[in-house]
């Protein structure tokens, strides 16, 4: 089976063409073109994604991202000539996505031959609204014109099957399974006992993880994104041996649940620093290092909690701040010291 992804839950623009053969879970797969457009830059003067300047950028870059896909993953195409009544349909799907109508119909008509595509797969949810709706709008037109039936994909879901995949297939598992989300829009706790099979046994009550870092990170005057930036500051002072001259609260730490709540420890850092006049290197390098360990405090003991109190086998790791180094390292030495008979699996 051959499959078209088109992801724009977010700021980055994605579309791969994946090959999967066999039965799931035992399928190998290979990703035979993939195009990514990020909008990081255009988004920096806002501090954050804006939602509507999202939206367009979407819209100008998915044909784009499709030719370039389509080019690196060199299938034989199929003639294929798109009718003048489905012309129209298409123009009405997309009514409401300035331009794209105007650029797929072009790519279309240009080139009357669709991919040897099986399947086109989009991510649906979660993300933000206007971004998600072009990305799903843009693959009900090309499954209108070629013919091709559409799969919608919650890309939290996402998150947790790219942890497991090891390039080629799927690591081997045992269950239950737990699996940490955490980025951006999202910290939460899921319980797998069989596949496809899901129980949110956490989740924050307030800001999400990848929320807080990118807040504190406009507190110390860094750039968007700011999560990156905090976790290069802490590591350069854990490296320096800096001891804090904060002590900073780990919200929820020892409640009798497994939820999370971070928008008190970000308030904690803003009365922080309006002990300080100025806002040094080395302050950012101090209140960095102190945040970023209260946050893999807080993540490691609600993730105990859910292991523990389920008889967790294996732990997956998942969301763009499952990039950070120390969390990254606080898990594994977790797992070398405490869970040496369970697994770990990290993106």
């Amino acid at each position: 089976m051959t499959i078209l992804s088109i992801e724009t839950s977010c700021d980055e623009t994605a579309v791969s063409i994946v090959r999967a053969d066999g039965d799931f879970p035992n399928a190998e797969y290979e990703v035979l073109g993939h195009a990514l457009f990020s909008q990081i830059d255009i988004h920096k003067e806002y501090g954050g994604v804006f939602p509507a300047v999202a939206k367009r950028e979407h819209a100008k870059t998915l044909v784009p991202m499709l030719e370039k896909a389509r080019a690196e993953a060199k299938l034989e195409s199929i003639p294929h000539q798109v009718t003048e009544e489905k012309n129209k349909e298409i123009q009405k799907v997309l009514e409401r996505e300035p331009g794209l109508a105007d650029a797929l119909l072009a790519y279309l008509n240009e080139i009357p031959e669709k991919p040897p595509i099986d399947l086109i797969a989009v991510t649906n949810g979660p993300g933000l609204e206007p971004a998600l709706w072009v990305g799903v709008n843009f693959a009900k037109a090309l499954a209108l014109a070629w013919d091709i039936p559409l799969v919608p994909v919650n890309h939290m879901e996402g998150h947790i099957f790219i942890s497991l995949f090891d390039g080629k297939k799927l690591a081997p598992v045992r269950f239950p399974i737990i699996s940490l989300l955490i980025s951006g829009g999202h910290t939460e706790l899921v319980m797998m006992k069989a596949w496809g099979e899901y129980e949110l046994v956490g989740q924050t009550r307030d800001d999400a993880v990848g929320e807080a870092f990118d807040k504190v990170a406009r507190m110390l005057g860094l750039s968007y994104p700011g999560g990156p930036q905090i976790s290069k500051l802490a590591e350069a002072a854990r490296q320096e041996g800096v001891v804090p001259p904060v002590a900073l609260p780990r919200p929820m730490l020892n409640t009798e649940n497994c939820d999370f709540s971070f928008s008190g420890l970000k308030t904690a850092v803003l009365y922080a620093l309006k002990k300080y006049h100025l806002v040094t290197k080395e302050i950012q390098k101090e209140i960095a290092l102190e945040f970023a360990n209260a946050v893999a405090e807080v993540l490691i003991a609600k993730t105990k909690r859910a292991i523990d109190e389920h008889s967790v086998q294996t732990l997956i790791l998942g969301g763009g701040v499952s990039a950070n180094t120390h969390i990254r390292r606080a898990f594994t030495e977790l797992f070398k010291t405490e869970y040496p008979e369970r697994t770990l699996h990290l993106p």
